[in-house]
């Protein structure tokens, strides 16, 4: 039986799975980037199948301490005036956090039980068929029974493993960044979002100090994901002339050192494994734009340390988890015209349509 597993990334899937390995007899090493665990502050859900797992866990209370204290959505004009006011989707049904605190929650109940590896990230990997040879950065050599990719969209594993991310990564035209405020703001219990053709800009109270979120359709097809300067660029150029508190946003933005910036993209890959290599999480399957990435990443994470302490090994946990995520992949196009409609007839229909439907208010 495979004991010895090495997890690329120390998010929301890595700790899940980690723990999870190590409570059916297995010995996780986790590597991990930065020197610490380190998320984005956006507000994510943990819902449906993710309830189970985190109840087992232990981590309810932990999750109803971190939960944001945002209750609904009001959708305003240029001059703050409201438009609809809907019930959040998930009210009720499960925990909004931010998924570094996530993250961190997620990460103290596995600890003590799995090895750490921080400041560090593999380089090579080279499999036969009794293991994986893995070459880190900093750490010395060492061979694993399996290695898992969780190491979020832009992963390591995966390129190492399965080839270049244009390969397998789909963007979609969309691009999200977020910057917290660190202060509280005027409306706690409220999500804000204004629209205009092709763009949304947001402020989430979420959890008494908030924060701003910019989500935007655009034409750019070549950034580096770690140059926050030239996603500054792209986030101003994209706003220029935007009204309402677009101007006071992009300020904060621009000054600010905690900002997180991606497209939003769709990763489809044929096969989730190679030999003794997989990918879980956002590595396998990104499909997240309403924030149910991370309920999709800890869901997956179960199934596939389930699966391995079973027998069902790596093609059992791909059937079972690829039912939950494909109707996902299949919703992104719905996701994105209801968040930031391309045109003003969208944008009147998406209003009427929420003005109708209210969530329950």
């Amino acid at each position: 039986m495979t004991k010895n597993v090495l997890i690329s990334g120390a998010g929301v899937a890595g700790a899940t799975l980690a723990y999870w390995l190590a409570r059916n007899g297995f010995k996780p090493t986790v590597v991990e980037r930065s020197d610490g665990v380190r998320s984005s502050g956006n507000p994510v859900d943990v819902l449906g199948p993710a309830l189970p797992v985190v109840e087992a866990m232990g981590v309810v209370p932990r999750l109803r301490d971190i939960t944001t204290s945002a209750k609904r959505i009001r959708l305003v004009r240029a001059d703050g005036s409201r438009i609809a006011t809907m019930r959040m989707p998930g009210a009720g049904k499960g925990f909004e956090v931010p998924r570094a605190d996530l993250a961190a929650v997620l990460y103290a109940t596995v600890r003590d039980d799995a090895e750490f590896l921080f400041d560090d990230t593999v380089t090579e990997l080279r499999q036969d068929s009794g293991g994986v040879d893995v070459t880190f950065d900093r750490a010395a050599p060492r061979r694993f029974d399996l290695v898992v990719g969780a190491d979020g969209l832009h992963s390591t594993v995966r390129r190492l493993a399965f080839g270049p991310e244009r390969d397998f990564v789909r963007p979609v035209g969309i691009f999200i960044a977020t910057t917290p405020f660190g202060e509280p703001v005027d409306h706690p219990e409220d999500v804000l979002i204004h629209n205009t053709p092709g763009r949304l800009v947001a402020i989430h109270p979420a959890r008494g100090k908030g924060g701003a979120a910019f989500i935007f359709r655009s034409a750019v097809r070549e950034f580096d994901h770690r140059d926050a300067d030239q996603h500054k660029r792209i986030v101003t150029a994209a706003y220029a002339g935007a009204g309402w508190r677009v101007p006071e946003l992009l300020d904060r933005l621009r000054a600010s050192d905690d900002v997180y910036f991606d497209a939003v993209s769709v990763v489809d890959l044929p096969s989730w494994s190679r030999g003794r290599i997989t990918l879980v999480g956002d590595a396998a399957s990104c499909v997240s734009l309403l924030g149910d990435g991370s309920s999709l990443a800890i869901a997956g994470a179960h199934t596939l340390a389930t699966a391995l302490a079973t027998g069902g090994g790596l093609a059992g946990y791909e059937t079972t988890h690829r039912a939950l995520v494909m109707p996902k992949q299949r919703g992104v196009g719905l996701a994105a015209a209801l968040l930031v409609p391309k045109t003003r007839l969208g944008l009147a229909a998406r209003d009427l349509a929420a003005r109708v439907w209210r969530g329950g208010l």
